[in-house]
C-alpha cells in the first residue's frame, strides 16, 4: 500500500523577491563601476591590476552574502547592498578641499608629537594631514601615493593577508579602493606618540572603499588609531580593509573607533599577521552605524607571539552590530586574549562569533576568550557563538559567554544611598563597559571614548 504526502504550497513574498532582485541589480552596478574605472587602472602597476581583476572575479562568482551563509546568518546586508551609492572616483571634491580643521577639531586627539592622516569621503585631505618632517624611519602617506613610491613593498604585502575570497566586501574593497593609509616603520624604530588615521564622511549616498596597510619591521614599536566619523546624518557606506604586518619582535597598539552616523553602514575587516615574538593589541569601539560589521582576524605565524583582540559596542534603536573574530594559532607557544563587551537597548541586535583555531603543530597554545552582553530592554537581542577547533593536545583554551540584565540589588543599593534611578542605571552600565576602556593606553583617546560613552548613556 502506497501513501503520498501533499506539501503545503510555498507562499510568495513579493517584498522579499523585490529585495532579492534589487540585490542582483546592485551586484551589476558594482561590476559596471569596476568596468568604468578601467582607464584609470591602466596607469597602475600590472601586479595591482591583476589583483583587482582577481578580486572582482571572486565577487562576480560569489555575489553578496545572504542569511543562508553561516557567517552572516544574523546579519541581513540586503539594505547595504541595495543602498544606491556613488562609488568614489579617486578625486577629491570641492567640498573636500574646503573642509577646515575647525570642523574636525572635535575628533582630533591633542597628543604631543602625534602624526595624522585625514581622509574626507574616502580621499586623502593633504591640507589636514601630517605629510612632512616625519621622524626618521617612519613612512606615512596615502595609499595612492604609496603605490607609486613604495611599489615593491606593496606588491609583497597588499592583499596577501585579507584575501579577496574572504567575502564580498573584502573583494569589492580590493577591486575598487581608491585611497587609504600606508604606514611603514623600519627596523627597531620606536614611535610612542600615536599615528592617527581620521576618516570623515560629509556626503550622503557615497561609498568609500578604504584600504590601509600597516607594516612594522623587526623590533619596531607603534601606536595606531583609526577613527571613523561623520558630519552628516544621512546614509552612506564605509567599506574598509586594514592589513597589519608585525614582523619579528614588533609591538603594536592598534585602536579602531567607529563613531559614524546612526544611518550609516560600516563593513570592515582587520587582518593581522604576526611573526616570532611580536605583540599586537587591537581594540575596537563601535558606537555608530545602522549596520556595523567588523571581522577581526589574527594569524600567529611564529612562536612566542601575543595577540589581544578586545571590543566594546553600544547599540540602541534598531542598530545591528556584528563582531566576528578569528584567532589562528599556526605555530607553538603563542598566547591570545579576547574580551568583547556589548550593551544593547531598545530593539538593537548584537552578534559575536569568536573562533579559535589551534593547528596540529601549535603545541603550548594559551587562548582565552570572553564575551559579555548587557540587555537593557526586553526587545534587545544578542547572538553569541564561541567556537574552538583544536588539533593539538598540549594546549590551554577557555571561552565564556554571559548575557544578562542590570543587577536589581546593585540598583537598589545605589537608590538607597540617594542616587536617582537614571543616574544609578548609567553608573552600572558605565562600570560594565569600562572594563574594555581600561585597556586603552593613550590617555587622550581614553578620555574621548569615555565622553562618547557618557553621551550615549544620557541619550
Amino acid at each position: 500500500m502506497s501513501t503520498s504526502t501533499l506539501s503545503a504550497p510555498t507562499l510568495r513574498d513579493p517584498r522579499k523577491e523585490k529585495l532579492q532582485e534589487r540585490t542582483r541589480e546592485a551586484k551589476v552596478r558594482y561590476l559596471m563601476a569596476f568596468d568604468s574605472g578601467q582607464s584609470r587602472r591602466e596607469r597602475e602597476p600590472e601586479w595591482l591590476q591583476a589583483r583587482r581583476a582577481s578580486a572582482i572575479a571572486h565577487f562576480e562568482h560569489n555575489g553578496f552574502p545572504t542569511v543562508r551563509d553561516e557567517d552572516w546568518k544574523y546579519t541581513d546586508i540586503t539594505s547595504v547592498a541595495n543602498l544606491i551609492c556613488e562609488p568614489q572616483s579617486g578625486l577629491p571634491t570641492a567640498r573636500d578641499d574646503k573642509l577646515e580643521s575647525n570642523e574636525i577639531q572635535q575628533f582630533l586627539l591633542n597628543t604631543e608629537n602625534s602624526l595624522r592622516l585625514v581622509f574626507v569621503n574616502g580621499q586623502l585631505a593633504p591640507h589636514l594631514s601630517t605629510l612632512h618632517d616625519l621622524p626618521k624611519g617612519v613612512s606615512l602617506l596615502g595609499m595612492r601615493d604609496a603605490i607609486q613610491s613604495h611599489g615593491a613593498l606593496l606588491q609583497t604585502h597588499l592583499g596577501r593577508y585579507a584575501e579577496a575570497d574572504a567575502n564580498a566586501f573584502v573583494a569589492l574593497n580590493m577591486a575598487l579602493f581608491t585611497d587609504g593609509a600606508f604606514i611603514h616603520l623600519r627596523k627597531n624604530v620606536e614611535r610612542t606618540a600615536p599615528i592617527h588615521l581620521l576618516y570623515v564622511n560629509t556626503a550622503p549616498l557615497t561609498a568609500a572603499k578604504v584600504r590601509n596597510l600597516v607594516i612594522l619591521e623587526n623590533g619596531a614599536n607603534a601606536r595606531v588609531i583609526e577613527s571613523y566619523v561623520s558630519l552628516t546624518d544621512d546614509s552612506y557606506l564605509t567599506n574598509v580593509v586594514t592589513e597589519i604586518v608585525a614582523e619579528r619582535g614588533a609591538n603594536l597598539d592598534h585602536y579602531k573607533e567607529q563613531l559614524e552616523s546612526s544611518s550609516a553602514y560600516h563593513i570592515a575587516t582587520t587582518q593581522i599577521k604576526a611573526d616570532d615574538n611580536a605583540n599586537v593589541q587591537s581594540h575596537t569601539f563601535t558606537f555608530g552605524g545602522a549596520i556595523s560589521r567588523h571581522d577581526a582576524n589574527a594569524v600567529m605565524d611564529g612562536e612566542h607571539i601575543e595577540v589581544t583582540l578586545n571590543g566594546l559596542y553600544l547599540a540602541s534603536g534598531s542598530q545591528l552590530m556584528d563582531n566576528h573574530t578569528v584567532m589562528d594559532h599556526a605555530k607553538p607557544n603563542c598566547h591570545s586574549f579576547e574580551e568583547y563587551v556589548g550593551v544593547l537597548d531598545d530593539k538593537a541586535v548584537g552578534v559575536f562569533n569568536g573562533k579559535i583555531f589551534v593547528r596540529p603543530d601549535a603545541q603550548k597554545t594559551d587562548a582565552k576568550q570572553s564575551n559579555r552582553a548587557l540587555l537593557l530592554s526586553r526587545e534587545a537581542e544578542v547572538n553569541t557563538k564561541p567556537q574552538l577547533e583544536i588539533f593539538a593536545d598540549d594546549v590551554k583554551c577557555t571561552h565564556g559567554a554571559t548575557i544578562g540584565e542590570l543587577d536589581d540589588e546593585a540598583l537598589f543599593y545605589l537608590r538607597a544611598r540617594g542616587v536617582n534611578k537614571n543616574d544609578a542605571r548609567d553608573m552600572l552600565i558605565y562600570a560594565f563597559a569600562h572594563a574594555v576602556l581600561d585597556n586603552v593606553s593613550i590617555p587622550e583617546l581614553r578620555e574621548q571614548l569615555e565622553q562618547q560613552l557618557m553621551q550615549r548613556l544620557r541619550h
